[in-house]
């Protein structure tokens, strides 16, 4: 068994989608719309198969957990996985000169993984790593 896809609501599609794509090499499809309900999204397709589906309507309402310092019951976050510690450095540095805050790492952290994390644009918490 595979794990499919998540899903991910989202104010500003357009701007998430970007984002995968840019940094994570997410490859989406053709923006699905009904235009009865107002529901729109777009599937991101990775390397390793797994998908990400974001997804945008009005009147979903805000996410009130804190996602950056306080931990709550439920999804906490995405991993995507790199080949190297030097991937994990230079996808942190990345993303830190591009204005994404790195919440903690890279470090080693006592399973063994080679870590860093940060917030997408609308702070959902992201994990990259390395695993020997």
């Amino acid at each position: 068994m595979t794990l499919e896809h998540i899903a991910l609501w989202t104010e500003n599609l357009e701007r998430l989608k970007e984002f995968y794509q840019m940094y994570f090499g997410g490859i989406p499809n053709k923006l699905y719309h009904n235009p009865n309900t107002g529901f729109k999204s777009y599937f991101l397709s990775f390397y390793s198969g797994a998908r990400l589906e974001i997804m945008q309507k009005e009147g979903i309402p805000e996410n009130l957990n804190d996602r950056k310092t306080n931990q709550h019951l439920g999804l906490i976050h995405l991993a995507f996985g790199v080949g190297t510690k030097e991937e994990v450095d230079v996808k942190a540095a990345e993303l830190k000169k591009a204005g994404f805050e790195i919440l903690r790492g890279p470090r080693t952290t006592g399973d063994g993984y080679y870590e860093f994390e940060t917030l997408d644009p609308d702070g959902n918490r992201i994990e990259v790593t390395f695993k020997d």
